[in-house]
Parts: structure tokens; C-alpha cells; sequence
């Protein structure tokens, strides 16, 4: 491993141990000033997280959710990380398992490089420019289970597109666009493991239409670019430009966008 994906994939190791004990052991919930839930898992994992990246890259700035929620804004840069320390907030309440821990390194606006953990699951994903992997981890010891596995977005079908849906924010509006572009199979999740879905073929698209923000998808989608695929800027009907990152001027939420495979 380079240096900075050694401290990426430590870091998302220490988030993910905290956020599985809290699993375990259950948890008490809060609700934000926006109404969004959180848990003691989301700000000790931060904690952690943020230990790891300023004691190994120390110059990187770090934007992430819950120091964002808190008042703590540092201002973007060219180069920085963004960290969500539980995507799936929710599907962690419920107690699903598919919730993720997402960090992610930002270059000029590019997802360049993105690690997403599923605690619950026993599986880590990790891409950059030169790789896209999952591999099996012990996230309780911080121990990985077997080799890398390379990952990558599966052909475009001719026909019969299977499509990755969220679990907890759907809407009428998704399901008449996806009508629209003829998908036949819908494959609910919570978190950014829609994006990890496509990443290693098992499906073809996500559109989202509804509000996330920049932590929420920033490091799948580093997965998913590195296995072949793209997230595009999109309103329903026509797919403009990539999804790009540290638009201070939109409050860190994205706009409406579509994750697609080959």
C-alpha cells in the first residue's frame, strides 16, 4: 500500500471497530438540528477516524459530517479528505447491517481515492487510480480475512438493467424514472453500498433525486470510478457533468445525481 492508503484504510479500520461495538452493544439516538439521526457510534467513530488521518497526514485538511454539524467547517481545499463515520444512519438503528464507514481523498473537485467499510458485513472496499478492490476484514481485531479481490462494473446490458434503490428515501418520482429507462430488477440498500453494488457488477445504475451531501457519496464513488463507473450530475431526464466535490456554495449537499456501471 502507498503511504496515504495505508492511513486511509487505518483509519477507516479504527471507525469501523467503534462503530461495530456500538452495534453490539446498542445505542441511543439523537436527532440533529437538520432531524437527521445520530448515534454515539457516528461521533466516536469520527473521533477515531480523525485521530488516524491528522496523526499520518497532518497537512490534508479533513471536512466531516458530524465536526460540520457541530460548526467545525474548515474551508475547502484543492486537496482534503471528507468522512462520513456512519453512512446509514438508520439501517443501523434497524439494525440491517447495511450501514457503512466512508473516507474519502479529494483532488481538485475528483473523488481520487475512497474507502468504505461495511462493520457489519465483514467487507472492505477500496479504489484509487491504479486499483479497485473488496476484501473480507475482522473489523473487531482490524485483521483482513484472505486476499484482495479485484472489483469491476459489470457490461452494460442490452436490455434489463438492474438498478440499486435506496432502502429508506424512496419516492414515486424514482420509480417513474426508472420506468422510463426500462430497468426490470430494483435492488433495495441503505448507504453507499449502492454504489459498492455496482462496483463489483451486481448491478447497473442508482439514481438519487433526493438530498444527500458530499460525505454521503464522495468515497463509493472513488470505489466505483476506480471498478469503471461514473456518478453524473442528474435531473431525471438528461445526464450532465461527473459529480464534483467541495462546492462550498451548495453547503456541501449534491445535487440529484445518477451512479452508472459500464
Amino acid at each position: 500500500m502507498s503511504p496515504l492508503k495505508n492511513v486511509m484504510v487505518e483509519a477507516a479500520l479504527a471507525g469501523s471497530r467503534v462503530v461495530l461495538d456500538v452495534y453490539e452493544r446498542g445505542a441511543a439516538v439523537k436527532e440533529k438540528a437538520d432531524g437527521s439521526p445520530v448515534t454515539e457510534a457516528d461521533e466516536k467513530a469520527e473521533a477515531a477516524i480523525l485521530d488516524v488521518l491528522h496523526r499520518g497526514a497532518a497537512t490534508i485538511p479533513i471536512i466531516a459530517e458530524e465536526s460540520v454539524a457541530g460548526g467545525q467547517v474548515p474551508k475547502a481545499s484543492p486537496i482534503f479528505f471528507l468522512v462520513d463515520p456512519l453512512d446509514g444512519t438508520k439501517e443501523f438503528v434497524q439494525r440491517t447491517g447495511e450501514f457503512t464507514v466512508n473516507i474519502a481523498l479529494i483532488e481538485d473537485g475528483v473523488p481520487a481515492a475512497g474507502v468504505v467499510t461495511v462493520p457489519a458485513q465483514g467487507m472492505l472496499y477500496f479504489g484509487d487510480a491504479t486499483e479497485a478492490f473488496r476484501q473480507r476484514y475482522d473489523f473487531a481485531s482490524g485483521t483482513a480475512k484472505g486476499e484482495e479481490e479485484m472489483i469491476a462494473v459489470r457490461s452494460a446490458p442490452d436490455s434489463g438493467a438492474i438498478a440499486m434503490t435506496s432502502r429508506s428515501h424512496g419516492s414515486t418520482e424514482t420509480q417513474a424514472m426508472l420506468k422510463r429507462l426500462g430497468v426490470t430488477d430494483v435492488l433495495p440498500a441503505g448507504s453507499s453500498l449502492k454504489f459498492c453494488a455496482i462496483a463489483e457488477g451486481r448491478a447497473d445504475l442508482y439514481p438519487r433525486l433526493g438530498r444527500t451531501m458530499e460525505w454521503d457519496t464522495a468515497a463509493a464513488h472513488a470505489v466505483l470510478r476506480a471498478a469503471g463507473g461514473e456518478v453524473y450530475v442528474f435531473d431525471g431526464q438528461k445526464r450532465g457533468p461527473a459529480l464534483a466535490y467541495g462546492k462550498e456554495e451548495r453547503g456541501f449537499d449534491n445535487p440529484h445525481f445518477l451512479a452508472v456501471g459500464g
